[in-house]
């Protein structure tokens, strides 16, 4: 089992390309689990067809304590299981307490063993990398780290704090970072701003997605690209990258 926490400023689309990896990594033969990270539970919308996924501190609310896996876990398109973190009501608490809540009641319910997925991802807001949100780094949860950004400054100013997050974690043997998805926003240069960043950071780009209006044609049906059609040259480039996810998987 490889666990994989996926890493980005919000707004620059971690949560489709994670769920696109996730489709991608299915089609490929795997067994995969998605962990929406984020107090907006929106992670995997497209991986249920549009079906919500009770998130687990919303559960946890209302219940005070789940017992069953059946409740708090949806199996999605191509069989990959889908969970969401949930967080707090708006204003009212730490939205990093509900990935910390997440993780400890999947561990728990013993849900990795019981599914035995072959891929995790970690869906992880990265504008803070504090508390809950810095978990599946330095608890241990996940093996490696990819940071997804584009050429804007606000995108590489958070990319280069998770990967500051990341260094200070290195001794304990925690999540190392396997590189870089280049998200393109259209900017100027930004292929070239993106290879400097990286090169400064010392990490790999491991991927390179450009714009392209199709992924949010079938996110308007609640599908990723690579579900809505797997010719398309946009999904040729996602499943090429989820190849070498999972050629990365096996070699570690």
């Amino acid at each position: 089992m490889k666990k994989i926490a996926i890493y980005g400023k919000g707004g620059i689309g971690k949560s489709t390309i994670t769920s696109s990896l996730s489709v991608g990594l299915s089609m490929l033969g795997y067994k995969v689990m998605q962990i929406g990270c984020d107090p907006k539970a929106d992670s995997t919308i497209n991986l249920t067809n549009g079906r919500a996924v009770t998130p687990v501190m919303t559960y946890l609310k209302e219940h005070g304590i789940c017992s069953s896996l059946a409740d708090i876990v949806v199996e999605g398109a191509n069989g990959i299981l889908s969970v969401e973190a949930g967080g707090p009501t708006p204003g009212l608490g730490c939205a990093g307490r509900g990935i910390i809540a997440t993780l400890n009641t999947l561990e728990d319910l013993h849900a990795f063993e019981v599914y035995r997925p072959d891929f995790v991802f970690f869906d992880v807001l990265g504008d803070v990398v504090c508390g809950g949100f810095a978990m599946p780094i330095r608890e241990g949860y996940a093996d490696a780290v990819i940071i997804v950004t584009s050429g804007e400054k606000t995108s590489l100013f958070a990319a280069r704090n998770i990967k500051t997050a990341i260094d200070n974690f290195a001794d304990r043997n925690y999540a190392r970072l396997r590189g870089l998805i280049l998200n393109r926003r259209g900017i100027n240069d930004e292929e070239n701003i993106v290879r400097r960043f990286a090169r400064e950071i010392d990490a790999e780009i491991i991927g390179d997605i450009p714009r392209d209006n199709n992924i949010q044609l079938y996110e308007e049906q609640n599908k990723t690209v690579v579900q809505g059609d797997p010719e398309l040259p946009i999904s040729r480039i996602i499943l090429d990258i989820a190849r070498r996810v999972a050629r990365d998987g096996k070699e570690s």
